[in-house]
């Protein structure tokens, strides 16, 4: 054979190694005898860059546990170099995954300062996670403080508090539970646990709920709701329901209250002579007992203190029977205005006040600025009308030292009225004294 027949045959090979995905095969025994030696080197070159393309396929798929290539393959250097890069990077981001930060890479170039700014990106994160892991959990410890709190301080009250489940009408909570798994059963008049857990009943429940069927089938359209039960020999109970939701479900909520004491108060301070003989209403002694009654109780109340201005003058000018009728149309129209919870009394000649138990400041003043224009502007007598009034609102009793102090406290807001009425309607009051 040919010099050119020979190269050409090993040119043809080496330019199918280095180009054809499958290796024409060459016959070196049909190569001239000093072109075989140069054909098996052909040979082991086409046997490391298929070991090398193997590798190098393995790596760009990301697996570090293919054949490792032999070590006198000098085409897989970089290869190589590279595996272990990867292998040593991929230790890295376990170690990162697993909470270390500090992992750094400084051999893979912009990877390296990708890489470096990821983890310091998570470990500005974790730090900021913490410090808020931190506050939360010390918001969560505030949180469970107060309720334990609350829920002691709702063992404590007198009232029964009882919370209703809306569909199966067992009572979910009650704070005069011995203990949190406590309930009362559904139909029973008895405060225990649970059937399966040896109940042993509340002696509050049994011996003094005895309408407690009544509020576990208690059904009204009214979202808020105060009501009474009971009677003189078993207790008198005032019921406040209203709609909540109670761990996602719809529940109702009832406050009972015992004020069997109060109802007999109530009773015997009416059975006396507390009435104004002129005007039909509550005289000066009812009036100083219930503010006894209330300060004692450190109920919060406001008070209203009134004067009949110019009841001197009609008096004078018109005679008693007028000045009579001046006061009866006064009454009238306060007597409708207020609730029948509230006490109107006369506690002098021309002084009244009237008692408001829970009730607000602002809420009584609008009302009574309403009512002070109607009672001006509806007037048909030759006489002007109209009354000064001073409020005070008490929301603890043990601030104030007598209930004389408060009425002079409302005596001095009602002439800041009684002044303000005397510019707002001196055309007409010019010759006359309020």
């Amino acid at each position: 054979m040919m010099e050119k027949e020979n190269c050409e045959m090993l040119f043809e090979y080496l330019k199918s190694i280095l180009y054809d995905s499958q290796v024409k095969e060459l016959n070196i025994e049909e190569l001239d005898e000093p072109y075989q030696k140069l054909g098996k080197g052909l040979s082991y070159l086409q046997h490391a860059v298929e070991e090398m393309l193997a590798y190098s396929a393995d790596l760009s798929r990301g697996n570090l546990s293919g054949v490792y290539p032999a070590r006198e393959n000098m085409l897989c250097t970089n290869l190589k170099n590279l595996h272990a890069n990867l292998n040593h990077l991929t230790w890295q981001a376990k170690q990162v995954a697993a909470g270390d930060y500090s992992q750094h890479v400084s051999y893979l170039g912009e990877f390296s300062e990708a890489f470096n700014t990821m983890t310091d990106q998570l470990r500005e994160r974790e730090t900021l996670l913490k410090e808020e892991a931190q506050k939360v959990k010390k918001r969560a410890e505030v949180i469970e403080s107060y309720n334990e709190l609350l829920v002691e301080m709702t063992r404590k009250r007198n009232e029964w508090i009882l919370v209703v489940d809306e569909q199966s009408r067992e009572i979910v909570y009650c704070n005069k539970s011995r203990d949190e798994k406590t309930i009362i059963t559904g139909g029973s008049e008895a405060c225990g646990r649970e059937p399966e857990m040896n109940p042993k009943f509340c002696e509050k429940c049994t011996e003094r709920l005895r309408f407690l069927n009544d509020i576990l089938n208690w059904q009204d359209s009214e979202q808020y709701k105060v009501w009474e039960m009971g009677d003189e020999e078993q207790g008198v109970f005032r019921i406040t329901t209203f709609q909540i939701e109670w761990r996602g479900c719809n529940a109702y909520a009832h406050i009972v209250a015992d004020i069997t004491e109060e109802k007999a108060a109530a009773e015997r301070l009416t059975s006396k002579a507390y009435y104004d003989t002129g005007t039909g209403i509550r005289n000066r002694l009812y009036f100083e007992e219930y503010m006894e009654m209330l300060q004692q109780g450190n109920i919060n109340v406001t008070l209203c203190y009134l004067d009949l201005d110019g009841l001197k003058f009609v008096n004078d000018r018109y005679g008693h029977t007028e000045g009579d009728n001046y006061i009866r149309s006064f009454v009238s129209l306060i007597q409708k205005a207020f609730r029948n919870t509230d006490v109107f009394a006369r506690i002098g000649g021309d002084e009244f006040c009237i008692i408001l138990p829970n009730s607000h400041r602002e809420s009584v003043k609008k009302k009574l600025d309403g009512l002070l224009h109607e009672f001006i502007s509806e007037n048909d007598k030759d006489y002007p009308r109209s009354f000064s009034y001073g409020l005070v609102e008490i929301k603890d009793w043990s601030l104030v030292q007598t209930i004389e102090e408060i009425i002079k406290l409302a005596d001095a807001e009602m002439y800041k009225c009684k002044r303000i009425n005397k510019r707002k309607y001196h055309e007409k009051l010019d010759t006359h004294k309020l």
